[in-house]
């Protein structure tokens, strides 16, 4: 017999059917016995009659959590007895047959409620059981909507899906990257990427001119509270674009995305409001301003967006400029005197998305002529025997003819943080890190056996806690 699942049960009424998922609770009243079975639809509740005293009994030692195949007539409710709290409140399934496929231990904490209340490091260790809590699972619904959405409307715009490489060459792009060592080229090392972004950059050269995909990116930062190593954002290039064009896109998209997902939201602007890097910060002292006329309303979407920043920082500490957001953005001027002689006083084609008092994405036009690109790697303090080596892939490409082109990377865990109304976006990732980047339920990183570094030509030197070996 085919499986039913719960959200669909009503369609059978009279009818025999199959169900199977967890064992949400129980309870007796006289010689009836109700269990209140769970899948990933929903919540159906199941009647054991005490006519069948073999089933009744079996029936008898089922407890939370239990995993079960249970086969039954498809009943409306008696009257004054239907719940409409639930979608199968209407109907109840007479049981005919029990199976018990898995039993389980008692649950390390409750799953009947929001989770907040529950020390977090233990739903982290626990997080496939933290899962099961309706609020989780919701979160993970509504975060494949947001993708599917942004997916389907990308491609409507004529973008194209392009997976790019995990394993690649560690590029100075602001954060530390992970590295990966090489088996078969002893000594040498991949990267894990911090974004796409020089993989986007050639697609344009290939001649793909709009890419999209949702990226996995990876970052060796110290530890922060709401951050996470690995992370995942909707990531694009265009070719033959201006800033406003891409602005504009972005707009569109999330402008939809909204409407048609989360139509409880307000938007409290649109188009949504601009405004230069220096405004917002003599305005309102940051570049991420939250521009919601009542902060306490976590229905109220403030989108806007940052243009007009510096193209570089000093660095007080190593006494060097540096990019603001990275140096294959675009500066304001194509004059390259002007950008070695007065770096502090160049701005860039940079734009961030703002929403809420949050940073949700980031974007430049590129820098496609090599002049340009030394330049800015020049201010840096790069040599150029340094440039060569590092981006020199990059610069020869950009000898067989580029596009000017250029593109954005909105987050997609803090968006969906911020509209789901959660603390953080740990709550939004199906198996998240602690902030010093830990995995309590895989227990990773762990410590490598001696025979694969020998394998990976790597030996660790031990030292103190936060001390480099």
């Amino acid at each position: 017999m085919e499986r039913i699942l719960n959200v669909g049960i009503s369609k059978y009424i009279g009818k025999k059917v199959k169900v199977l998922g967890w064992v949400n609770n129980w309870r007796a009243h006289g010689k009836i016995l109700f269990i209140d079975l769970r899948d990933v639809s929903g919540i159906l509740q199941v009647v054991f009659s005490g006519n069948d005293k073999t089933l009744y009994e079996l029936a008898e030692t089922l407890r939370p959590e239990w995993v079960v195949c249970i086969e039954g007539i498809v009943k409306e409710r008696p009257k004054g007895m239907q719940n409409p709290k639930i979608g199968t409140g209407q109907v109840e399934l007479e049981a005919k047959s029990l199976e018990i496929l898995s039993k389980a231990k008692t649950l390390p904490f409750a799953i009947d409620n929001d989770g907040y209340g529950i020390n977090e490091e233990k739903r982290l260790k626990y997080r496939y059981l933290d899962i099961r809590r309706e609020r989780m699972k919701n979160n993970l619904i509504q975060r494949q909507k947001v993708i599917h959405f942004m997916r389907e409307f990308l491609i409507k715009e004529g973008f194209i899906e392009v997976e790019t490489p995990i394993l690649t060459k560690s590029t100075p792009e602001g954060a530390r990257d992970f590295l990966v060592p090489s088996r078969l080229q002893p000594g040498k090392f991949y990267a894990l990427p911090q974004s796409p972004q020089q993989y986007k950059q050639l697609l344009m050269v290939s001649g793909l001119e709009k890419y999209f995909q949702i990226a996995r990116c990876f970052r060796d930062e110290d530890p922060r509270a709401d951050r996470q190593a690995e992370f995942t954002q909707l990531d694009m290039e265009m070719s033959f674009v201006e800033e406003e064009d891409i602005l504009k896109l972005i707009e569109n998209l999330y402008s939809a995305l909204v409407r048609d997902i989360f139509p409880e939201k307000k938007i409290q602007k649109t188009p949504f409001p601009r405004m230069s890097y220096k405004e917002a910060m003599e305005k309102y002292n940051t570049d991420k301003p939250d521009l919601r006329t009542d902060k306490n309303d976590p229905d109220e979407l403030a989108f806007c967006f940052i243009v007009n920043f510096p193209m570089f920082e000093w660095k007080k500490e190593e006494k060097r400029w540096d990019a603001m957001h990275h140096p294959f953005t675009r500066p304001q001027t194509e004059s390259v005197p002007e950008i070695k002689k007065n770096p502090d006083k160049i701005l860039a084609h940079q734009y961030d998305f703002v929403l809420n008092g949050y940073e949700i994405g980031g974007g430049s036009l590129r820098s496609y002529k090599p002049e340009i690109l030394e330049a800015v790697f020049e201010v840096m303090g790069h040599e150029k025997q340094d440039i060569k080596k590092k981006f020199g892939h990059l610069l020869e490409a950009f000898e067989y003819g580029v596009p000017p082109h250029g593109g954005i990377a909105p987050g997609i865990d803090r968006f969906l943080s911020i509209i789901l109304n959660e603390p953080n976006i740990r709550e939004v990732i199906a198996f998240p890190k602690t902030g010093d980047n830990r995995d309590l339920m895989m227990e990773a990183p762990s410590v490598t056996e001696e025979t694969q570094l020998k394998e990976l030509n790597i030996k660790v030197i031990k030292g103190k806690k936060g001390q480099r070996g």
